[in-house]
């Protein structure tokens, strides 16, 4: 499961049935894969907006005092 959640964050257009069949073998119903997948993307998505807005960052005060 979480060889495919990596290979989910490094580039979801290369996930192929054969990584659901290892899921699969590994005891995972569709239904366990659909979680898995909704909940990787989910962390992949808030992290990169929580990323572009500076959360958890100090953000540097642009000329004027304005923040960007």
């Amino acid at each position: 499961m979480l060889d495919y959640a990596v290979e989910l964050t490094k580039d979801a257009t290369q996930i192929k049935r054969d990584h659901h069949q290892r899921l699969r073998n590994a005891g995972f119903d569709d239904t366990a894969i659909l979680q898995i997948t909704l909940i990787a993307s989910w962390f992949n998505y808030i992290n990169r907006v929580a990323d572009a807005l500076g959360v958890g960052r100090e953000l540097q005060s642009a000329p004027g005092g304005a923040s960007h």
